[in-house]
């Protein structure tokens, strides 16, 4: 269908795709001081703009805005149309608390009354 469209309107609307993915998506990864937008995201794999390159290997943080997400290794990576597919080799969940060496107990109480 995109086919019959004059040029000037497809352009048009791949600047309005582009545009929508900026603002609905915060997922990025950081690869040192480098940050880059990720287009798509799966269990096994990640895509960004190919305008970025194939610049990503090894290990890289996935964040979702400011709040940390993942750790993750990239292994391989192909580029389909107008973005760059990346494989994990791992992908591992970044905790929010300090791992223990405990069993917490499932009712914790919020404070203590102290005796008088």
């Amino acid at each position: 269908m995109t086919s019959i469209l004059p040029k000037a309107v497809r352009e048009g609307l791949e600047q309005a795709r582009r545009a929508a993915l900026h603002r609905n998506d915060r997922l990025c990864v950081h690869d040192g001081d480098d940050v880059y937008r990720i287009r798509r995201f799966w269990d096994d794999g990640m895509s960004i703009d190919a305008h970025h390159g194939d610049k990503l290997r090894g290990r890289v943080e996935i964040y979702d805005g400011a709040r940390h997400l993942y750790q993750a290794l990239i292994i391989g990576a192909q580029e389909e149309g107008s973005e760059i597919v990346f494989d994990f080799k791992w992908l591992h969940p970044v905790s929010e608390t300090a791992p223990v060496d405990f069993e917490r107990p499932d009712f914790v109480p919020a404070g203590l009354i102290a005796r008088a």
